[in-house]
C-alpha cells in the first residue's frame, strides 16, 4: 500500500514538461486493474523518471526465456478485451512470458493524430520494457502491437531495427500524415526483423486500404509476412483465440529459425 501511494505521489508531482500525456486516466486504469486482481503481476517500470505500469505473466512450462511486449491500441490499457488480455494470458500457456505495458494516453475523445507527439515517450517506455525483461532472464523478445500500439512499435523499430527477435503488427495504419512520427510507409522497409503483419478483413480503412502498400514496403524483408484475418473487425471480437494462435505459432517459428 505505501509503496502503491508513493508512485501515485511521482505522478502528481511530475512536471508538466516531462509529462506529456494524461496522467489521471492512467491512473485510473491503474486503480481498476489493482482492485481487479488480473492474472499476472502488476509491476512499476520508469521511463525518464516517468513512472508508468505493466502486467507481467511468467511462462507456464519453461523458464522466461522468450518474452512479448504487448502494446494496446489508442487509448487502452494493458488488459484490454479481448486481444491483449488474450495474447498477455494465452501466450504465456505456449512457452513466451509476457508484459503488457500502459502506454501514454490523451483525453478520452483524443483521435489518431492527438498521440503522434507521445510516440517518443512510448518508445522509452518499450526500452524501459527490454531491460526489466532482460534482467528477469528474457534473450528473446519480440514486440507486438496492436493499432497505434502498432504504430509506436514500428516507430521504435525504425530507430533501432535490429533490437529484438521479432514484430507483430496487429491492425497497423498507414495515416495520412505529414508528421515524423506517423510516416509508418518509411518506417517498414528500415525494420530487418521477422515481421508478421495482421490485420482483419474487415479492419479500419486506413489498415484495409494499404495493405498491398504495406506489402510492398515489406517486399524486401525475407521474413516478412502478411495475413489477412477473414471475418473479423477490428476489435477481433469474432475470433480473438484464432489471433493468438497465429501470433503464437508464427512466433515459434521465427524462434525456431533464429
Amino acid at each position: 500500500m505505501i509503496e502503491r501511494f508513493l508512485i501515485w505521489a511521482v505522478f502528481l508531482i511530475l512536471p508538466s514538461e516531462i509529462w506529456a500525456g494524461d496522467q489521471q486516466r492512467e491512473l485510473e486504469y491503474a486503480a481498476s486493474l489493482e482492485k481487479n486482481n488480473p492474472v499476472g503481476q502488476i509491476v512499476w517500470l520508469n521511463s525518464e523518471q516517468v513512472p508508468f505500469l505493466g502486467l507481467f505473466t511468467q511462462a507456464e512450462r519453461t523458464d522466461n526465456t522468450n518474452a512479448v511486449i504487448v502494446l494496446h491500441d489508442r487509448g487502452e490499457y494493458p488488459d484490454q478485451l479481448p486481444l491483449i488480455h488474450g495474447l498477455r494470458t494465452v501466450m504465456s500457456q505456449h512457452n513466451w512470458s509476457t508484459l503488457a505495458i500502459q502506454l501514454p494516453l490523451r483525453e478520452i475523445d483524443a483521435g489518431a493524430a492527438d498521440y503522434y507527439d507521445l510516440f517518443d515517450e512510448a518508445r522509452g517506455r518499450i526500452q524501459a520494457s527490454v531491460i526489466y525483461l532482460r534482467d528477469n532472464g528474457a534473450k528473446n523478445i519480440a514486440l507486438i502491437g496492436y493499432g497505434t500500439g502498432a504504430e509506436m512499435a514500428a516507430y521504435t523499430l525504425s530507430l533501432d531495427p535490429d533490437a529484438l527477435l521479432a514484430l507483430v503488427a496487429i491492425s497497423l495504419p498507414l495515416p495520412s500524415s505529414s508528421v515524423p512520427p506517423a510516416q509508418i510507409a518509411t518506417f517498414i522497409p528500415k525494420i530487418a526483423l521477422p515481421f508478421l503483419d495482421l490485420y482483419a478483413e474487415f479492419d479500419l480503412p486506413d489498415v484495409v486500404d494499404t495493405a498491398r502498400q504495406r506489402r510492398m514496403l515489406g517486399k524486401d524483408n525475407p521474413v516478412y509476412r502478411q495475413v489477412k484475418m477473414y471475418g473479423q473487425n477490428h476489435a477481433y471480437q469474432q475470433d480473438s483465440a484464432l489471433v493468438i494462435k497465429r501470433v503464437y505459432s508464427w512466433l515459434d517459428l521465427m524462434l525456431n529459425q533464429n
